[in-house]
């Protein structure tokens, strides 16, 4: 009688741990008993061997056959960023993507709903250009211009027609020609090369932008608006910059996250007055920050932290501030109540919410103006989860600081290396 093995990750490998003899296949066992990682469907005999410090292809060897060349080459460093509740993403050079931390709702892409302390890579996923992550999703833009999603799907927010979760990366319907994305809390937005705006998922608080407060499992144009280069989103608002440098929101407002001199909920696209040659911008939890040409920055909503770096924690701001002694700011990012930005000389400065050492400044102490996060330089990109913030260098070094995702503090930056904090 045939003996088949446990097969909890789903790769068609199991463990000697629960063998069961049956004479049809039980559903979540395999034949074979030679996984060296029953928790990572990415890690099985055959597998690829690539550069993490880790024995993916059962072998008892790590990283066999690459050299230390391969594994510092060009190709596979971090370009780019991203993060959102408790996980991060990072897409390397050879348009692959990598994530770890929370993964409940399978937003880390690996096949499985197992948290990850290290970095693992996405499954089925490559020639990626762009990354954005939701509070329990993630989305990535490809080379072609076509969007992929996976994680969490109860509000449409993976844009597949469906509300069902994805553990692994699925194509969202109908949308090519995408030139830029944002994942929002539990939504997603994107840009097409015409200039116009899409979204699609959660949309209680009109966060789509279409005049309605319906959901929406697959994209649909956000109205009235044209010539858009950027986005941004929060938790339930969403920002967009347009050729002109103007800026446009919508959604949630009721701590003047929208800019608008108001407190009054948008489900439709609103200027944000007084408000011209912006070059970037983001968004946190429940507030907005923008870069402008002359590289000053500017902030508006929730300030309950400090996280508008005005100097004060006045409740609220409901047009645009800026952020004084901020310039020469090329890159921005904002976590649910800290802001993170990077100036000219790759050096970062943060602000707001520090309970958990989110602002790498060595304490856990609040700040209602930007301080320097301590040891960083040639930083490139930001990003910035709910409690925990990245920065990657030119040298496609990896920093995080933080609550981290064995849920330890670390008051400053700590090296991530090939996939291992260090």
């Amino acid at each position: 009688m045939p003996t088949w093995y446990r097969d909890a990750d789903g790769d068609g490998f199991g463990n000697e741990t629960k063998p069961f003899q049956s004479t049809q296949k039980p559903e979540g066992y395999a034949p074979r008993a030679d996984d060296c990682d029953d928790s990572d469907a990415a890690v099985h005999p055959g597998a690829e061997e690539v550069c993490d410090s880790r024995d993916n292809n059962c072998t008892a060897g790590i990283d066999e056959g690459l050299s230390e060349a391969t594994c510092t080459s060009p190709e596979t460093r971090t370009l780019r960023l991203a993060a959102s509740g408790g996980f991060s993403l990072t897409l390397r050079a050879d348009g692959r993507v990598w994530a770890w931390g929370d993964n409940r709702s399978g937003q880390l892409g690996d096949g499985t709903t197992t948290d990850r302390s290290t970095p693992g890579q996405v499954l089925g996923l490559s020639g990626v250009v762009a990354i954005a992550a939701g509070l329990n999703h993630s989305v990535a833009m490809k080379s072609d211009g076509t969007v992929w999603a996976w994680g969490a799907g109860y509000s449409g927010q993976l844009g597949d027609g469906t509300k069902t979760q994805r553990n692994t990366p699925v194509q969202v319907l109908g949308l090519s020609g995408v030139t830029a994305l944002a994942a929002g809390g539990f939504y997603s937005l994107a840009v097409k090369s015409d200039g116009t705006v899409w979204a699609w998922g959660h949309n209680v608080y009109g966060e789509l932008g279409n005049g309605t407060t319906t959901d929406r499992s697959t994209p649909g144009q956000v109205l009235g608006l044209s010539g858009v280069t950027a986005l941004a989103a929060g938790n339930y608002h969403s920002l967009a910059v347009k050729a002109d440098g103007t800026v446009w929101a919508w959604g949630f407002n009721i701590r003047g996250e929208l800019g608008d001199g108001t407190t009054t909920q948008r489900n439709t696209p609103v200027q944000v007055p007084g408000l011209t040659g912006v070059v970037a911008l983001t968004a946190g939890g429940e507030f907005s920050l923008a870069v402008k040409a002359d590289d000053t920055v500017w902030a508006w909503g929730n300030n309950g932290y400090g996280q508008l770096g005005d100097g004060t924690t006045t409740m609220e701001r409901n047009t645009p501030v800026q952020v004084p002694g901020l310039t020469g700011v090329t890159a921005l990012a904002a976590g649910d109540y800290h802001g993170l930005a990077v100036k000219a000389d790759g050096r970062v400065w943060a602000w707001g919410n520090n309970r958990s050492g989110q602002l790498g400044d060595g304490t856990t102490t609040d700040r209602s103006t930007p301080g320097q996060v301590l040891g960083l330089s040639g930083v490139t990109a930001l990003a910035a989860g709910d409690y925990h913030s990245l920065a990657v260098e030119a040298d496609g070094t990896v920093w995080a600081w933080g609550k981290l995702e064995d849920a330890s503090v670390a008051k400053r930056p700590v090296r991530v290396v090939q996939g291992w904090t260090q």
